[in-house]
């Protein structure tokens, strides 16, 4: 039954962070729409296509499996981080090299941290782990992606991507 979960899982993030990425505008800029979707084109803001549709899932899996898995949530949040880990490597290494981002690329590795996230956190369900603190990092991370919507730091990851100058 997990094992299963884990794989509708899988495509209800990809399917539910793709639909994300365009609800901002379609809802004409919603705050409380904003909260949870991509109001830029920045990389923070496509990490909100992961973690929301992401969070969600791993709630709904936690009630469903903590009596089996009790490390389930703590598991379901090294997933995410490791996801974001891989989308944050692989766009600013790709970017760097070509000077420009692609969105086949972008798309792709939204998909890829996705698969990467659920496989990692399903092999490591039942390991150790510090559940006061998986619950610190979820409600931390709830915190820095609707703060940061609103307020976002001056550091790159805030800020659309733009060609590097020499590949003007």
């Amino acid at each position: 039954m997990l094992k299963k979960y884990e794989i509708i899982s899988t495509f209800v993030i990809m399917i539910l962070g793709t639909l994300l990425h365009f609800t901002y505008e379609l809802s004409n800029e919603n705050v409380l729409i904003s909260l949870f979707s991509s109001v830029n084109e920045s990389v923070w803001e496509h990490l909100k296509l992961l973690y929301f549709p992401s969070l969600l899932m791993s709630l709904i899996g936690y009630f469903y499996f903590r009596k089996n898995h009790s490390n389930y949530l703590c598991a379901k949040t090294k997933g995410i981080l490791l996801s974001f880990t891989f989308i944050i490597t692989f766009f600013y290494t790709y970017t760097g090299i070509l000077g420009k981002s692609i969105a086949f690329l972008d798309i792709s590795s939204f998909f890829i941290a996705v698969i990467i996230g659920q496989v990692y956190s399903f092999k490591k369900i039942d390991n150790p782990c510090n559940q006061k603190l998986t619950v610190i990092t979820i409600i931390l991370l709830t915190i820095a992606f609707i703060l940061f919507t609103f307020y976002p730091p001056t550091l790159g990851i805030f800020n659309k991507p733009v060609p590097c100058f020499w590949h003007k």
